[in-house]
């Protein structure tokens, strides 16, 4: 079984990454294409041990063509992804744009892969925002377990997830700092460097960020709409990988060591957590890496059933680029099925 499989948005941070994971995870591909805009036409991109060439968006015809996979942004989905889905490609979107829509599933494979089977409405999945993927990752088998009441999350958030931009922005402001040059903010609306914002996405009539609505509403449409979630979203001067601190509190009595267990068994977890110096995750150790990371298990003594942890993952892998491929290979294994 083979397909042909698009990149469209092949130049930037996740889009490189898919690229770099379709190889790295043997992706049965019998053709990959990278799709960009017009001014990147041209422009040289890695897909295992072998360079291609960007082709432009606007002139490429998806017939024949599998599967595309969208990292270009929401404006760029709003206006492609359902004329892609009509050639008969399916379509896997990181964007937001169709993550709300209830003909589009939004799927984080671990967690609610079944739901892959809606997509034949549009030709369209979604990939959930960064943040929330990583959390339902170590949220699911809990839930499983002990059905989740109600989960307080605070995220800490790398610069990669503002792109590009985001990163030459923190570099750049930490540079001026060393030399005393004058730091002047473009892309984040306060210093970056040596800072940390509590401000992600525009702010809402509510007083929440649209990132933090995201984790509650993407919450809801992957994994339980009777779980009750607040969140507070910050931009951290960390390069590469997002953390989260994460409050459970459950319906049902729980077991710590039970907890551990759980998690240590579940897929696309890994548990590293010793109670010493050093003994839990960092971003620096996430980045490259596929998993998703569980520290700092413990009991929350204020509730009755009451766990927090600390997770950590690499914001455009299992955040974006990983959970596309792994949609992907899920379409592919039980749906698609082309010989």
């Amino acid at each position: 079984m083979s397909y042909k499989v698009a990149v469209v948005g092949a130049t930037g941070n996740v889009g490189r990454e898919m690229l770099n994971i379709l190889a790295e995870r043997q992706f049965p591909a019998s053709e990959v294409v990278a799709l960009a805009s017009r001014r990147s036409l041209g422009q040289e991109v890695t897909f295992g041990d072998r360079t291609i060439k960007t082709k432009c968006l606007d002139e490429y015809d998806f017939t024949g063509t599998d599967i595309a996979l969208m990292s270009a942004g929401g404006a760029v989905s709003k206006k492609w992804a359902e004329k892609i889905g009509a050639q008969g490609c399916v379509v896997i979107d990181n964007s937001s744009y169709f993550r709300m829509d209830p003909d589009v599933p939004l799927i984080v494979p671990e967690v609610n892969g079944g739901a892959i089977a809606g997509y034949t409405k549009k030709n369209i999945i979604a990939n959930p925002n960064c943040s929330t993927a990583q959390m339902m990752v170590a949220l699911k088998p809990l839930h499983d377990y002990a059905k989740i009441k109600r989960v307080v999350v605070s995220t800490y958030q790398s610069v990669s997830g503002s792109g590009r931009a985001g990163m030459d922005e923190l570099w750049s402001q930490t540079r001026a700092i060393f030399v005393n040059d004058p730091v002047e903010p473009e892309v984040y609306p306060k210093q970056i460097a040596f800072n940390v914002i509590p401000h992600i996405d525009v702010f809402m009539d509510s007083g929440d960020t649209k990132e933090e609505w995201k984790m509650v509403a993407e919450t809801a449409k992957i994994l339980d709409p009777n779980i009750r979630l607040t969140a507070t979203c910050v931009r951290v001067p960390v390069f590469l990988g997002h953390s989260e601190s994460i409050n459970i509190e459950f319906k049902n009595p729980v077991d710590e060591a039970e907890i551990y267990d759980l998690l240590r068994a579940a897929p696309g977890i890994m548990v590293v957590d010793k109670r010493e110096d050093g003994g839990y995750i960092t971003p620096v150790d996430c980045a490259g890496e596929f998993a998703t990371y569980i520290s700092r298990i413990r009991r929350d003594v204020t509730v009755k059933n009451g766990i927090n942890l600390w997770c950590v993952s690499d914001n455009l892998l299992k955040g974006a680029a990983l959970n596309a491929i792994q949609i992907a290979e899920k379409l592919c294994n039980d749906y698609l099925k082309k010989g």
